[in-house]
């Protein structure tokens, strides 16, 4: 319920202990918004739940402090680095350690995941940045070139780059698939902490100990711009989501900054300290800071701060120049598009590094894995977030409400009591994933908001039944003259046949059921197909998703046909399912049917490998089929396009 009198732009939203040693290191969750991760000295990763005082879980494993955390952006894997150059990665839903990877010889110092493949980049102090597969549980390349640590890592929203921020003053810029360098800037003259892509253009922003804010063109390999210095080191930025504005969480200010031509919006006074990480949920900024054993957040109310207009940097004399015209942009800059190729190597590469980086430490870090351990502290918190009821749609939710701002009090700042700015208009909602989301947006002028197309999907959460209306069982202003009979009549109206539709569902569910208890898990798949209806098909994969155990190679000729059609169907659940499903079938058997179509025939007579290498053709075959779907399904906005973007690079090893 919205408060009745003036409310604070900026206020703390809770304060706790979250370690027994110091808070070395935190990261909130970009998707949800309501996640957040700290690591401290005390060799802990401790999860939270934003607004709650409790401890959702603790990760252990690690024999040293740990240095630094971050989030996948589904939030369902976690990954930290220690002081002794080891990674850790923890899948949440599982409550279980997922990898123990090795390789680095000192301090880690930045992480990231890969936006679609199963990939993470670390940085170390030992100035290299590696890319780990997680899947295959080594090191994919080692990139050198920094001469001091690596403090930021980023991949580019679509994939193919990455950016690395040092302590030696400069980033730099790789391409994934070609290995090498493509550009470095070096226009800082102190550590460079930070860098973000922008969410949609061909634009990176990075922040330094120099105290400022450097853009840069990524199509020019050029500085557009720079903001004027600020009173401290800068340490985190965001894009706003739309890509409208950035904002720097300076000591104890929020600042938003325009690059075209380099002007501030505006400036707000937050009490967070050394603001960690930031994040954007429910157009409220979400900002986070810790001291010694303690953690702060703290909320921002976005509808009321300024990012547009001209407050231009520097000292203001003339009001004449708050009216500046934009400056426009010779050539609009390009938007990010889908990868044409992973950023896999060739396989036979792959193998052998990974046979070398693996040899020693194979052993080791088996031991590493059964000692970590993820402790549930909060049960009930747990379940909500990480185990929902409905498994497909997972929680945290994606629409959240915001947090309740509180009333201004006798301690409110000038700067809050005598700000007049109307509440912005607000262009997207912050939940949806920023660097898989936007992807596909129109070309646009820099800095302007882009208006996303809804996608023809029929959604999941609906308000009201789909396709029907109250309004039509009900009788027009004949209510008062029917009697009891008639007006159960008119409610039952189109009642048998739902009932005959119902019943029939439940008798073909029985039936696979009935052959599902026998253990024949093939021949229920292979039944449920038989009845050709998409219902019964998507209750069966739901099951199996499920239980990723249950897949075999077996039951993908049978499956894969009607991943077809529940791709191509109109009812958002069904593609989410068809994309969990081949998704699971390209993870568990991608690299099997790959091998099996390029290895040469066996000397003798060997039908099991005859028969294996016949279905392996087949799948392959059947999956060709789904390349022009996810190609034209790629662009769309939203989770489901970037569903089937992370599908093609999986389907990559195919072409």
């Amino acid at each position: 319920m919205a408060a009745s009198g003036p409310t604070k732009i900026a206020w703390k939203l809770q304060e706790f202990v979250a370690h027994a040693g110091n808070v070395t290191c935190l990261v909130l969750g970009k998707n949800s918004g309501r996640l957040l991760a700290t690591g401290g000295e005390d060799c802990r990763v401790n999860l939270w739940s934003v607004s709650k005082p409790n401890c959702v879980m603790s990760l252990t494993g690690h024999n040293t402090p740990v240095e630094c955390i971050q989030f996948k952006d589904s939030e369902e894997l976690v990954v930290a680095g220690s002081q002794s150059g080891s990674l850790r990665i923890w899948d949440l839903e599982a409550a279980k350690i997922l990898r123990t990877l090795s390789g680095h010889k000192a301090n880690i110092c930045s992480l990231d995941f890969h936006p679609f493949g199963e990939f993470v980049a670390s940085g170390s102090m030992d100035t290299n940045v590696k890319l780990w597969d997680i899947r295959r549980k080594g090191c994919v390349m080692t990139y050198k070139g920094h001469t001091n640590a690596v403090r930021c890592l980023r991949f580019s929203p679509d994939g193919r780059w990455i950016a690395a921020a040092g302590d030696d003053s400069t980033v730099k810029l790789w391409d994934l698939s070609a290995a090498k360098i493509l550009t470095e800037f070096t226009d800082h003259t102190g550590p460079v902490n930070i860098v973000e892509f922008h969410p949609n253009e061909y634009l990176l922003a990075s922040g330094s100990s120099d105290r400022t804010i450097k853009f840069w063109d990524l199509e020019k390999f050029k500085m557009v711009s720079c903001t004027e210095v600020e009173s401290t080191p800068v340490r985190s930025i965001l894009f706003n989501p739309d890509g409208c504005c950035l904002y720097s969480g300076s000591q104890d200010s929020l600042h938003v900054y325009g690059w075209e031509p380099p002007r501030c919006f505006d400036v707000l006074p937050v009490n967070w300290g050394r603001a960690a990480d930031l994040c954007i949920c429910s157009n409220q900024l979400i900002g986070a800071s810790f001291s010694q054993v303690t953690v702060s957040t703290f909320v921002v109310d976005l509808n009321r701060v300024k990012k547009t207009g001209s407050i231009v940097q520097g000292t203001v004399e003339d009001e004449k120049l708050f009216n500046l015209p934009v400056m426009k942009v010779a050539a609009l800059r390009r938007n990010y598009e889908r990868p044409l190729t992973t950023c896999n190597r060739p396989q036979s590469k792959v193998k052998e590094e990974l046979e070398n980086e693996g040899k020693n430490q194979s052993a080791e870090e088996e031991k590493d894995d059964k000692e970590s351990t993820a402790e549930i502290r909060n049960p009930e918190e747990y379940k909500e977030i990480f185990q929902p009821q409905n498994a497909i749609a997972r929680t945290p939710p994606r629409r959240t409400d915001p947090f309740p701002a509180p009333p201004e009090d006798d301690t409110i700042s000038v700067k809050e009591s005598e700000k007049v700015t109307p509440p912005t208009e607000v262009h997207s909602p912050a939940i949806k994933k920023l660097q898989a989301d936007q992807l596909n947006f129109h070309p646009s002028a820099a800095s302007t908001p882009n208006n996303r197309p809804e996608a023809p999907i029929i959604p999941i959460a609906k308000n009201e039944p789909i396709g029907l209306k109250a309004a039509d069982f009900l009788p027009n202003n004949k209510l008062a003259d029917l009697s009891d009979e008639d007006a159960m009549s008119q409610i039952q109206k189109g009642h048998d046949t739902m009932c005959v539709v119902l019943k029939s569902r439940f008798k073909n569910l029985d039936t696979v059921r009935a052959v599902w208890t026998t253990g024949d898990i093939k021949t229920s798949i292979d039944s449920a197909v038989t009845m050709n209806d998409l219902a019964i098909i998507v209750d069966i994969l739901n099951i199996i998703n499920l239980k990723p155990a249950l897949w075999k190679l077996d039951l993908c000729p049978s499956i894969i046909p009607p991943i077809d059609k529940l791709l191509q169907s109109k009812y958002e659940s069904y593609v989410q399912t068809g994309c969990t499903s081949l998704k699971l079938i390209l993870q568990r058997f991608g690299l099997l049917i790959a091998d099996n179509l390029i290895t040469l025939p066996s000397i003798g007579v060997d039908i099991t490998r005859e028969e294996r290498h016949q279905k392996c053709k087949l799948c392959y075959k059947q999956l060709k089929n789904l390349l022009p779907i996810l190609q034209s399904k790629a662009g769309m906005p939203g989770r489901q396009g970037s569903a089937f973007r992370e599908l093609q690079l999986l389907m990559a090893a195919f072409e």
